[in-house]
């Protein structure tokens, strides 16, 4: 239903330092998400702004150089790594003679393409909807000609308030069949509280493996792979810890810096997991330079999410790419603080188990103040 840039798409794109003391780093990190939506970087465009500019958001000679530079390399695509206003959009496109995308729409379409079940693909048409909604520069008509065309228009209505109309319609639809997932959700939740059962959800920032620990811990067969995003829907299972203890667990989706707020909303039904679990596993890239940077940033969503009391085991995974042994670390009096795994050779996972079995010992009035 959606416009998509198609994979093989080549893009320019553009990076603009503001003063941020991990712009470096988020350089690498978007042309990281630039191929995880199936499009080719073929530049990188940077450059140092006190401010953003209110015509171009890149001022009017950075602009020039980002449309000589589309031209030169026949690109199909300018991909900013920062959110640009309507108009900015207008002018950019205008200007350099192709489409403009922000990182906003990056990540919504790389939610589209990974999202599989149906709760998945309502939240990202949802986020698609609110994000569009207060553009509109592309035409709405297929969703005319979806409903009937001819006699939908009412009397003196120009396109863009039908288009707005048909928008604000499909949200409402949309809304409703969200609602109706949510309630089933709801209901099995209720029935595993009913039950005593323990839940774990597994958290971390995107490509910290994640769904490689939950297939390891499982043995299922969730999406995985070396790619931001890989992972996108909830999934759930039932773990045997030992023969005398079991949990239901949760691999969810993965969390990035700057993540736009319409996201972190729309995507807030997929999260209830997280929001009820009795334990978080947050699993985290030994290995990565900004793996506490990464751990702030998944803290923040948690925050926003309403999650941020629950308590949280830290997963420190990867330890085989560091030479790392397998181990369990403890704080001054003696409760665990973080346990190293290799979720990819499964080293470590005997120690992980103990872990939560360790945590679901735990008083009510520990777990509620972590």
């Amino acid at each position: 239903m959606f416009e998509r840039h198609q994979g093989g798409d080549s893009a320019v794109l553009v990076c603009l330092d503001f003063g941020e003391p991990d712009y470096r780093d988020g350089v690498e990190e978007f042309v990281q998400l630039v191929e995880s939506a199936g499009v080719k970087a073929l530049v990188v465009i940077e450059g140092k702004r006190g401010r953003p500019d209110p015509a171009y958001f890149a001022g009017s000679g950075k602009a020039e150089e980002i449309a000589e530079t589309v031209r030169a390399n026949q690109a199909e695509l300018v991909i900013f790594n920062h959110q640009l206003s309507p108009a900015q959009e207008r002018n950019l496109e205008r200007l350099v003679q192709c489409r403009v995308i922000d990182r906003t729409t990056l990540i919504l379409d790389i939610f589209a393409q990974r999202a599989r079940t149906a709760e998945g693909k309502l939240q990202v048409e949802l986020a698609q909807l609110a994000h569009i909604q207060t553009r509109l520069i592309r035409g709405w008509t297929h969703l005319e000609r979806q409903k009937g065309g001819i006699g939908l228009r009412g009397p003196g209505e120009t396109q863009l308030e039908t288009d707005r109309r048909l928008i604000g319609e499909r949200v409402k639809r949309l809304k409703g069949q969200l609602a109706t997932v949510q309630k089933q959700r709801a209901t099995q939740r209720r029935a595993r509280e009913r039950s005593h059962q323990f839940t774990v959800s597994i958290v971390g920032y995107t490509n910290a493996g994640k769904s490689t620990l939950f297939n390891a811990l499982t043995k299922a067969r969730a999406y995985a792979a070396d790619q931001l995003f890989a992972t996108l829907d909830t999934t759930s299972r039932k773990l045997f810890l030992d023969p005398e203890h079991s949990v239901v667990i949760s691999d969810t989706v993965g969390f990035i810096r700057a993540l736009p707020h319409t996201l972190v909303a729309a995507f807030r039904a997929t999260l209830e997991e997280t929001i009820h679990a009795d334990l978080l596993l947050h699993v985290v890239d030994v290995n990565h330079p900004l793996r506490d940077m990464q751990v702030d940033a998944v803290n923040k969503v948690l925050l926003e999410i309403g999650a941020e009391r629950i308590p949280q085991l830290m997963v420190w995974n990867k330890i085989d790419l560091k030479d790392l042994t397998p181990d369990v670390e403890r704080d001054e009096y003696g409760k665990i603080r973080a346990v190293r795994v290799s979720a990819i050779n499964g080293t470590g996972l005997d120690l992980l188990r103990s872990a939560v079995v360790e945590a679901m010992s735990l008083p009510i009035e520990e777990h509620t103040s972590t």
